[in-house]
């Protein structure tokens, strides 16, 4: 497929908008006007819309197949909840819009609060954070507020994280300023406790743990862990990446947990990826509720209002309120469903371990037990047998019309494929994705150099991602475009952004 640069030809265009007033030029500062008018693609509307409809067309999203990856929850995303998102009430009210004008919105997003204070077993709620990884740092501010105003700031400088965390928890514990210590995982894939007795002292602040983890496993010793930080006096944190797997079937709260976020996008089914939108909104118990971010919305008898007057508060985390059209769609799904979210997760769980049952034999699995909502195997055994890595498994997986899996992710698995299928698909979409993974295992060893230049049957062959990553060309230079095989032959031929 030609670029639009390559498709435009000189002269051509789209249409002209009539403009019937005869308007001055804005008049810019020199310094800003350009040299040369832009050389910007020259192509008729009709071409302009072919273009674009054939790059939609190569896409891959949930709405075209199968989408298991892992710690993702990429679910199907119910279009109910976009109308109603679209409702013009919701769709066209104005962050800065008096709260008399804006009670519906104000009434919905309180009651988004009291459901996720009730699912996650906690006493009070922000919505405010745009994602889970602003969540996190969120809770981790909480935290350091928490403990400033008892004194303890100077004293509590660490936090432990477990070696199977998102990569965002360690981030985030550098970002609020705290120490970060790494605890081990044991042979059954749990917090190794002695690892972590050995660690919590009075210079801990707490603990972030995912639970299931990013093993797609609930761990056995979560009374124990919750007992040997609140006896050292400090926090529990939730990272409630995988709620999806636990909603109606236990909550964090009742585990010990004291603060937790929520990911809507994932667990209450917000399109997401590509990098938004999202929501992540902290749940925490009372003692932790002055803290939160301003503003809280609360409700005074039959109307809803913003309160600012929280002197605790740590402040503002994001824009307003928080991303609003995330809290309606979330808000539909989670009413859709009603008392019965729990079945949305033990459907998700249920999927799960029906492919991990179909597919142990084929691959390694490097914790044998029932998983939860997602699951992690190794194809460890598939490079030293045949020389094929979980890199050239992903890439195969293409041919098979299924977008590949996370893999190399937890980082405590080698050759790791991490697989979440969701409660939204049908059996026989999973049989399918399952047929595939023990077609890929048998062509391992039959015939590994048709895995290895994998994929054959897409647009764009296998890349060289070591070469893409340097040499990241991110504008098109006509004359002087590089090609694709050329090496570079100086600081002109390499486009790339600051900090590549």
């Amino acid at each position: 497929m030609r670029l639009v640069f390559e498709k435009s030809r000189p002269g051509q265009r789209a249409g002209r908008i009539p403009c019937p007033v005869d308007l001055a030029a804005a008049k810019l500062p020199g310094e800003l006007l350009r040299r040369h008018p832009p050389r910007l693609p020259e192509l008729p509307e009709v071409e302009i819309v072919r273009h674009f409809t054939e790059l939609t067309a190569r896409n891959f999203g949930i709405d075209t197949g199968f989408y298991p990856l892992g710690s993702c929850t990429m679910k199907h995303n119910p279009r109910v909840n976009e109308r109603v998102a679209a409702l013009p009430g919701f769709r066209d009210a104005h962050p800065l819009q008096e709260e008399e004008g804006a009670q519906g919105s104000l009434e919905l997003m309180h009651h988004l609060q009291e459901m996720l204070a009730e699912i996650t077993g906690l006493d009070a709620v922000s919505l405010q954070p745009a994602a889970g990884s602003q969540g996190e740092l969120t809770g981790l501010m909480l935290m350091r507020a928490y403990f400033a105003d008892r004194g303890e700031g100077e004293t509590r400088r660490t936090i432990i994280v477990a070696d199977t965390a998102h990569g965002t928890n360690p981030a985030s514990v550098t970002m609020a300023g705290y120490e970060l210590q790494k605890v081990e995982t044991d042979a059954r894939g749990n917090i190794d406790l002695d690892d972590l007795r050995s660690r919590v002292d009075e210079s801990t602040a707490g603990l972030m743990l995912t639970n299931p983890s990013t093993l797609g496993l609930f761990d056995e010793h979560t009374e124990e862990i919750a007992a040997i930080f609140h006896e050292a006096g400090g926090l529990l944190y939730y990272d409630g990446a995988n709620l999806n797997a636990v909603c109606g079937i236990s909550r964090p709260g009742d585990m010990g947990f004291d603060i937790v976020h929520i990911n809507l996008h994932k667990t209450f089914s917000q399109p997401h990826g590509g990098g938004g939108p999202g929501g992540g909104p902290i749940a925490v118990r009372e003692r932790l509720e002055p803290y939160l971010p301003v503003p809280a919305v609360v409700r005074d008898g039959e109307r809803f209002h913003l309160d600012y007057d929280r002197p605790k508060s740590i402040g503002k985390v994001r824009a307003f309120t928080g991303p609003f059209g995330v809290f309606v769609r979330s808000y539909a799904f989670m009413l859709a469903w009603g008392k019965e979210l729990r079945t949305m997760s033990e459907d998700a769980v249920l999927n799960a371990n029906y492919l991990l049952a179909r597919l142990k034999e084929a691959y390694d699995l490097p914790f044998d037990r029932l998983c939860m909502h997602e699951f992690v195997l190794s194809a460890r055994g598939l490079k030293r047998e045949h020389g094929v890595t979980a890199l050239d498994v992903a890439k195969r997986l293409m041919d098979y019309g299924f977008h590949p899996p996370t893999i190399y992710f937890p980082l405590i698995v080698p050759e790791a494929l991490m697989i979440e299928p969701t409660e939204t698909e049908t059996k026989e979409t999973l049989d399918a994705f399952a047929d595939a993974m023990l077609a890929i295992a048998r062509e391992a060893a039959q015939e590994p150099e048709t895995l290895k230049a994998a994929p054959h049957g897409r647009p764009v062959r296998r890349l060289d991602e070591v070469k893409a990553a340097k040499r990241a060309i991110v504008r098109y230079r006509f004359e002087d475009h590089p090609g694709l095989s050329a090496e570079p032959t100086g600081a002109a031929d390499v486009e790339a952004p600051k900090g590549v």
